[in-house]
């Protein structure tokens, strides 16, 4: 069923990198993915790496990463359960960086500055607003559009003056600008960044290598792909790293040039704070 009055092509793309939004943005999904990378863990192993979370909110947690084809759930006997990353699951992990890497570039910085799983937390927030990812396809694909032409586009089956509470929470997010009242909308220099992180979650949503986001026919840049090169958030304030990273899967590539636990720059016991709230401001 189409969302969008794009081509169907288009249609499906953004309903795909929805989804996979979807998967990964409630509350503390990433960093339980984040917590299953290496050997599959049990049950009280993964509990003790994500201690802030209550008793009986992580087992629905995992059922729901399962259930999303993330996390794979295996019965050696009764009593010995262990969880880890499906291939598919293990994919997405290189999407993350390509997040922090937008936040640190173009979200407003906050101080002291944030762990990298908060910068992670604090963007999906901001892509997950209703019709983001519709609205800012359409505004990468053809520059400046009206409102009334926007709202025919994301959506066309809907009251056309309803495109303008997600227009003007794009606004506030700083992913989309507009010179006033009645002007045409395009996207923010912000808006323009998420090229990579859109041009990969596309290609990891469509079962393609992530190498294929250069080629995106929207949200592509093939004469500006950096050079791979050494990636860490906050680097003065992480801990030295203790073990070696964790060894790649048959026919997989790697491209992560970072540890997973250098997302986390704060003490593992300590509660995390939400993302910043629905509604809110740019950090």
């Amino acid at each position: 069923m189409a969302i969008t009055g794009l081509p169907p092509d288009s249609d499906a793309d953004i309903a795909r990198v929805t989804e996979a939004l979807a998967m990964i943005t409630p509350r503390w999904n990433v960093r339980i993915m984040l917590a299953l990378s290496g050997p599959p863990l049990r049950y009280s192993e993964i509990a003790g790496k994500v201690s802030w979370l209550q008793s009986g909110q992580l087992h629905p947690k995992l059922r729901s990463l399962c259930d999303a084809g993330l996390v794979q759930r295996t019965e050696h006997t009764s009593r010995h359960v262990t969880y880890g990353h499906t291939d598919r699951g293990a994919a997405l992990l290189p999407v993350l960086p390509l997040i922090v890497t937008w936040a640190e570039q173009h979200l407003e910085k906050a101080d002291p500055p944030l762990p990298a799983i908060e910068q992670i937390e604090d963007s999906l927030t901001l892509l997950t607003r209703r019709h983001a990812a519709a609205i800012l396809w359409v505004l990468k694909s053809r520059e400046e559009v009206s409102g009334r032409a926007l709202a025919r586009i994301v959506m066309p089956s809907s009251d056309w003056t309803n495109i303008y509470p997600p227009l003007r929470q794009l606004v506030a997010d700083g992913l989309v600008d507009t010179d006033g009242i009645g002007q045409p909308y395009r996207l923010s220099d912000a808006g323009d960044g998420l090229a990579p992180v859109f041009g990969a979650l596309s290609a990891w949503s469509a079962g393609h290598p992530l190498a294929q986001a250069a080629r995106h026919p929207v949200w592509g840049r093939p004469d500006a792909a950096p050079a791979p090169k050494k990636w860490v958030s906050n680097q003065s304030r992480l801990p030295a790293p203790t073990a070696a990273p964790a060894p790649v899967r048959a026919g997989q590539t790697s491209p992560l040039t970072w540890q997973n636990r250098d997302l986390f720059s704060h003490a593992a016991t300590a509660r995390p704070k939400a993302a910043v709230p629905a509604g809110g401001p740019r950090r």
